[in-house]
């Protein structure tokens, strides 16, 4: 993979997976994704970070309780990930 291809382009839709992401990149492309979405006036987001052991879901968590953008987030239900993904709710832009 070549790292200096640039920005990696992700379509804005209300979904991010971040399978296709290094952990250590995590953050960053979930803050800035938020601030997309709420430029585009998404205001629910649904972010897959997984199951496993717990560790991106942790790192996920902490950056929403930090985000001036976001309302409010909870983990997925039966029909939206279970605890393998968080439904996100943002702020919308004032008018």
């Amino acid at each position: 993979m070549n790292e200096d291809a640039g920005p990696v382009r992700i379509p804005i839709t209300g979904e991010l997976d971040l399978h296709t992401f290094r952990p250590a990149d995590a953050a960053s492309v979930v803050e800035e994704y938020i601030a997309a979405c709420r430029q585009r006036g998404l205001t629910s987001v649904r972010i897959i970070h997984g199951k496993g052991i717990g560790a991106l879901q942790a790192t996920v968590h902490a950056l929403l309780r930090r985000s001036p953008l976001v309302e409010s987030f909870r983990l997925g239900d039966e029909t939206s990930g279970g605890w393998g993904a968080t439904v996100v709710q943002i702020k919308p832009l004032s008018d």
